[in-house]
């Protein structure tokens, strides 16, 4: 049995007229901005053109077509690893037919229909922030190993990270891969395919730098609630 690394890719997840769609508007926008980590700009660590997109006006149908579109992927991800939600909390659920509240596991998870488990996922989850980002060819990149989670003076938002994810918005390119340190794999970009992972160091990763053609992504995370919304 081949050994589970939690990294997914769906291939098609945005399709590719609404990818060169977004990379015009970015490049029409005028909006993009350098690149920062947490611990601000630094281009030895990362040497891109971002846009994050819940600060920049005029993005808000953007905003909910990315959402719209992880949020389908999501509920594939969580029928194969429910443990995402169930691990870290106890989840309930009235069991049919009755009003008893029962416990829910990995095959229940699996069995729920889309509108229960978007309900279960609007509970425990919440959308982060959505940059753009181009990446320069011969140039950009995000060469330093690094995960999505980390301390931070923003109360905590960094440490709520459960995934990451990113959306390629083209592959007219070489390189350019997003490549796992521990896992030793290396994800080529595909125009509108999906990447969702684990946030954590066991996840640790790097953006490598695209030849031959400007790279443009997609790319959040998604977070758990915060405690006082979950124990409301």
């Amino acid at each position: 049995m081949p050994a589970v690394d939690f990294i997914e890719v769906y291939e098609d997840a945005l399709p590719a007229d609404a990818c060169a769609a977004l990379l015009q508007r970015f490049e029409a926008s005028g909006q993009a901005q350098r690149g920062a980590t947490g611990s601000g700009v630094d281009l030895t660590m990362k040497d891109s053109w971002d846009i994050q997109l819940d600060q920049a006006p005029g993005w808000a149908d953007v905003r909910q077509q990315l959402n719209d579109t992880v949020l389908r992927c999501l509920r594939d991800y969580l029928r194969r690893y429910a443990h995402v939600a169930l691990a870290p909390l106890q989840l309930k659920m009235q069991a049919p037919g009755s009003k008893e509240l029962v416990l829910l596991d990995a095959e229940g998870m699996a069995r729920l229909d889309d509108a229960l488990l978007n309900g279960l996922i609007a509970k425990v989850f919440r959308p982060g922030s959505i940059n753009l980002q181009k990446y320069i060819a011969g140039q950009g990149g995000y060469p330093y190993w690094h995960c999505e989670q980390y301390p931070k003076r923003d109360q905590g938002e960094a440490l709520h990270r459960a995934l990451l994810w990113t959306i390629y918005l083209n592959d007219d390119f070489a390189a350019g891969e997003t490549e796992f340190l521990y896992q030793q794999r290396k994800i080529q970009p595909r125009t509108g395919s999906l990447l969702i992972a684990p946030a954590g160091f066991t996840h640790t990763h790097r953006g490598n730098r695209p030849e031959g053609g400007n790279k443009f992504i997609a790319t959040s995370w998604i977070l758990y609630q915060r405690a006082e919304a979950l124990f409301a």
